[in-house]
């Protein structure tokens, strides 16, 4: 993966001189990536684990080849005394075997010592350049996320705005429709529902701001005296 090499200066120099845990084994920093980004440093991971999986390996190995050196060790110092004092084939063969044990654990404990030595800068390496990519990964998803949240911010204005203009078209509506319901009403009585031929119940419905919202008084059936 190619970084910018201005920012790969400045993740460089903001790394410097700090202790950087293992990534791989810190569950926070597979979260801080999305499914492509992990895409990208999957090689570098497997790198890394494998380096850590080796190193444990040798350690595991070293402190057993120490144990079956101490052992071999506790079992010839008597064999010796006693094939010095009696000679004895079967002892003196027993003696070599584990002569040529201890050269072999000798060898293997030399190797793994010397693997041991420069693993830890591998591994600190690889940490360092996996943290590197692991910034600029993060860096491009706050940035693509920081432009999505103002999209998203300008949508959530324009939208209240839109929708308090579509609420202040509708209460007028409603006015307009209790206005005229209230109109006909008090000429025709109950039968302006079917003449316009709709359905409507008027304390369903504000009226006016200021007018009485109360269901208009039936008066077909006529006003008292004449």
């Amino acid at each position: 993966m190619r970084m910018n090499s201005r920012r790969q200066e400045g993740f460089a120099e903001a790394l410097r001189g700090k202790s950087i845990p293992i990534l791989t084994l810190d569950n926070r920093w597979y979260n801080l990536l999305t499914p492509q980004a992990r895409k990208q440093v999957s090689n570098l991971e497997h790198q890394l684990n494998a380096y850590l999986k080796r190193q444990g390996k040798l350690n595991t190995e070293t402190k057993e080849i120490r144990k079956l050196k101490k052992m071999l060790m506790d079992e010839i110092m008597p064999m010796v005394d006693e094939a010095e004092q009696k000679p004895n084939p079967l002892l003196d063969k027993k003696i070599e075997q584990n002569r040529r044990l201890l050269e072999e654990c000798n060898e293997k404990l030399e190797r793994y010592q010397n693997e041991l030595t420069v693993l830890p800068q591998r591994i600190e390496d690889v940490n360092i350049r996996l943290m590197q990519i692991t910034m600029d990964c993060c860096y491009q998803t706050m940035k693509e996320n920081t432009r999505d949240i103002q999209h998203i911010s300008d949508w959530v204005k324009r939208t209240r705005i839109e929708l308090k203009k579509k609420l202040i078209q509708k209460q007028e509506m409603e006015q307009r429709n209790h206005a005229i319901y209230s109109y006909m009403h008090a000429l025709f009585g109950a039968e302006v529902i079917d003449m316009f031929d709709m359905k409507y119940n008027p304390e369903q419905h504000p009226a006016m701001p200021g007018a009485d919202n109360k269901k208009p008084e039936d008066k077909s059936s006529g006003t008292k005296g004449a």
